[in-house]
């Protein structure tokens, strides 16, 4: 597969060099707004775009990959006031976008048990809710795209919880997400159900950033061939 990495930072280099040893081919490296120009012959034979660039270009990056017509996975946060466009023309113009907040795989598995947990807790009012998450110091994007995904999910299924915030909200209708950027953590989630009594904890903690590149890896070779809009519960089957 021919692969093209929009993104150059951390994570863009750990995606060349996983991708290199599952025997993938990278012909372009797309670091800044001139190189999708320069670069456009290479362009031309990837198979599929992987950005993870920053949230002021990610929108940009996306519409260059459906003008050249090649699928794109973004694993970029912080673009959610655009998303529903995105994948509104996306679905309607058949074009490929696959989109994660974190593809690790272990994540999304955390994704699951927080909806599973929430369920459980519906109707017990003893318990509230919040969110800590933990990033390294250079993390732009506050409360981090994981942390959010966590908090839309729950919103639904708390009754009384109408919005999520990004700090500690003294108001009973408000999902507070902490956020802590600090040293050189890869990325600590936690979701807290605290009563009078007792505190339940789920936890996921990543060791490093390997597990996030190869489900991106992963995500491009399951995108290839198809149409539409895609997530990681669509490619791991969650959605049955």
């Amino acid at each position: 597969m021919n692969i093209a990495i929009s993104g150059y930072g951390r994570m863009g280099k750990i995606i060349e060099s996983l991708a290199n040893e599952r025997n993938h081919k990278i012909v372009a490296i797309i670091d800044n707004e001139s190189d999708w120009k320069l670069k456009r012959d290479a362009l031309a034979v990837a198979d599929v775009i992987i950005d993870f660039s920053l949230p002021q270009a990610v929108t940009g990056n996306i519409d260059k990959a459906f003008g050249l017509n090649i699928p794109i996975v973004i694993g970029t946060t912080g673009w959610d006031k655009e998303r529903e466009n995105i994948i509104a023309f996306c679905k309607n113009h058949s074009k490929t976008l696959f989109f994660s907040p974190n593809y690790s795989i272990g994540v999304n598995i955390f994704f699951e048990l927080n909806k599973k947990l929430a369920e459980l807790m519906q109707n017990i009012t003893a318990y509230d809710v919040g969110i800590e998450e933990v990033h390294h110091a250079g993390k732009i994007d506050k409360p981090s795209g994981t942390a959010r995904k966590l908090a839309e999910d729950l919103l639904p299924l708390m009754p009384g919880k109408e919005k999520w915030v990004n700090f500690a909200s003294g108001n009973p209708d408000d999902l507070s997400i902490i956020s802590f950027r600090e040293g050189n953590i890869t990325g600590n989630h936690r979701v807290i159900y605290t009563s009078e009594k007792d505190v339940i904890t789920i936890e996921h903690k990543a060791l490093n950033r390997e597990g996030f590149a190869l489900g991106a890896v992963l995500a491009a070779e399951w995108v290839i061939g198809k149409t539409g809009y895609f997530e990681m519960k669509d490619m791991l089957n969650f959605n049955k």
